[in-house]
């Protein structure tokens, strides 16, 4: 296990204070809701071609990642832009710091995949216990609700009947919501990469790992439970699906179409350039970029330096102070 370490590391979190403009101004200037056809557009405009990763990354594998969360607290303002990379730790980031705006940014249109189907699945839920339940293909338990702690709705979804009728009736119901509900335009190929993520939800349930899918990915054993129920070193339970309020942020955010999926190399001619420059025209200001261990990656394909030129010149301009944060993984 690595130690706790802080600046040049293996890059956890990208901590940036306010910039240019004010918190009032950019909360004014910041759409409040996008259409849905102007969330279509902005996600295939900023996004570049599919690249490949050396795993699917279907969820983290960082059982430490609610340690820098009271740092961030205080630091960073809400109502603000938030970037982020992978899949769901940052859901527990955008819970903690209630941005107006997100943008998560990934390599993979794979991860885009993974994205539009948790913003079905958190639209279509009306509190954890439903969200859980559909996200595992599990028959929604009794006895749990909006009071309910994060390790009694794991467990009893766990122990909930599971079963393929299931599984099809909800991955129907994804591919609706998001094709005639907001009428997106999945290719087929969208349609692929949404079922089979879904689908290995539902094969390994609750303990899915880094590694599940089989697909280059090496892991820890630290499963979706392990994640959603870990806690800070406080011992404080942070994860978005720790309280319904913490759910509400992503489920408010999902529904008004402000959490943007992006296909996009951090080293890549496009992606960061075309954020960076529609926050600028937003008056908006980034106060986080989550960017796990990108900067490992960059630096062994050789593009390090290509990652440090797209922050630096193209989004600069929208930070006045950085700190670059790393706790184990």
């Amino acid at each position: 296990m690595r130690t706790r370490r802080y600046f040049l590391s293996a890059t956890f979190m990208l901590v940036i204070q306010l910039g240019l403009y004010s918190v009032s101004h950019a909360a004014a200037t910041l759409p409040s809701e996008l259409s849905d056809q102007e969330f279509w557009n902005l996600s295939s405009e900023l996004s570049e071609p599919d690249g490949t990763f050396r795993s699917d990354n279907l969820l983290s594998n960082e059982s430490y990642f609610q340690y820098v969360i009271p740092q961030l607290n205080e630091v960073v303002k809400p109502g603000q832009v938030y970037m982020g990379v992978g899949p769901e730790q940052n859901f527990t980031y955008i819970a903690a710091m209630k941005p107006k705006m997100v943008f998560i940014l990934d390599i993979r249109r794979g991860n885009l995949d993974l994205q539009l189907m948790y913003k079905a699945l958190f639209e279509m839920s009306k509190d954890r216990a439903e969200f859980v339940s559909r996200l595992f293909s599990r028959k929604q338990p009794s006895g749990i609700g909006p009071n309910s702690t994060v390790e009694e709705i794991f467990n009893a979804v766990v122990n909930s009947p599971s079963s393929d009728q299931i599984y099809t009736e909800n991955f129907n119901a994804i591919k609706d919501h998001l094709m005639k509900k907001h009428g997106f335009p999945l290719s087929e190929n969208d349609l692929g990469g949404i079922e089979w993520a879904y689908s290995n939800f539902h094969r390994f349930g609750t303990h899915i790992n880094y590694g599940s899918s089989g697909r280059g990915g090496f892991g820890n054993g630290v499963t979706y439970a392990d994640l959603m129920t870990a806690t800070d070193a406080q011992g404080v339970s942070r994860s978005y699906l720790a309280s319904e309020e913490n759910f509400n942020v992503l489920k408010s955010l999902e529904s008004k179409n402000l959490i943007i999926p992006v296909v996009g190399n951090f080293a890549g001619p496009k992606a960061i350039r075309a954020v960076g420059r529609y926050v600028k025209e937003n008056a908006g200001t980034v106060v986080a970029v989550y960017l796990s261990n990108v900067e490992q990656y960059r630096q062994q394909d050789g593009i390090w330096d290509d990652f440090c030129r797209n922050l630096r010149a193209h989004l600069s301009d929208r930070f006045a102070a950085v700190a670059l944060v790393s706790v184990p993984a």
